[in-house]
């Protein structure tokens, strides 16, 4: 044996850098077993919100202009309205759910005891999340058809839209849970980022409508490539455009990705 050897055994095994199945077999257990015991709340805030702000508005703005370009003015806030479910169902969850794990509870500090490693706990939180959103942002859609909108098979598309959208934003809000004091610190968060990707994301009126400089800066919204690509898999696909916002979308996922691994690191390993 030789002198290097025990320093280093000491200083452990190296990091992995793979996802490994079965870790995200064991967050996913974990997640699930919590989530049979809440899904009656968690399920009825995710979908019926979304729900009662599209008829709200669609109904409400729609008896004042029954169609916005091409579109019903229901069938267009139907569609947008899943871009916003997508959103909410995934922001809070990753923003509230990863701190109070982190911070309050220390259900992270009791995972990473085991064979998991941070990557792998960021990739099962965020995936099951995105998964869930998946669902709950189809509830607006359905809702649209029972007042009118026309099924297509593009539709079929939705949740794949979602489950990519859900996950750049679930990953913001666990790589955001990690960068405030407190968790009022939220607030911060909800009133200067998250209200106004909501808002300027073409969900209730075309991004065209606004200022020059607002038309520019809405194309930097993730919100705003998921909308789009929501109308086109229910009106018609766009084969070029599409592939442009999917690829946002995918580039945003990645980005935060890697700011969400680096902040749970620094924060749980130091």
């Amino acid at each position: 044996m030789t002198a290097v050897e025990p320093a280093e055994a000491a200083s452990g095994p190296p990091p992995r850098h793979r996802i490994e199945l079965a870790a995200l077999q064991g967050t996913w257990r974990h997640e699930l077993a919590l989530f049979r015991r809440y899904w009656r709340s968690q399920s009825f805030a995710s979908m019926f919100e979304p729900t009662f702000m599209m008829l709200a508005f669609g109904y409400g703005f729609g008896s004042l202009m029954a169609v916005i370009g091409d579109y019903r003015y229901l069938d267009f806030v139907g569609t947008g309205m899943v871009g916003t479910a997508a959103l909410f169902t995934s922001v809070f969850p990753g923003m509230f759910n990863a701190y109070i794990r982190r911070v309050f509870q220390h259900t992270y500090d009791a995972m990473l005891a085991t064979p998991l490693d941070v990557h792998e706990l960021v990739t099962g939180e965020v995936t099951w999340i995105a998964a869930k959103s998946s669902v709950y942002g189809c509830a607006p859609l359905i809702v649209a058809m029972a007042f009118g909108l026309d099924p297509s098979a593009g539709m079929l598309l939705v949740p794949l839209i979602v489950f990519v959208t859900a996950l750049g934003f679930g990953l913001l809000g666990m790589w955001t849970s990690t960068i405030v004091p407190s968790i009022n610190s939220f607030d911060y968060v909800i009133t200067g980022v998250v209200t106004p990707l909501f808002l300027v994301a073409g969900t209730f009126f075309p991004i065209s409508a606004l200022p020059g400089w607002v038309h520019v800066a809405a194309q930097f919204n993730p919100l705003l490539h998921c909308v789009e690509l929501v109308r086109h898999a229910v009106f018609g696909v766009r084969p070029l455009a599409d592939a442009g916002h999917f690829g946002v979308l995918l580039l945003f996922a990645a980005l935060m990705w890697v700011l969400a691994v680096r902040g749970m690191r620094r924060r749980l390993i130091g």
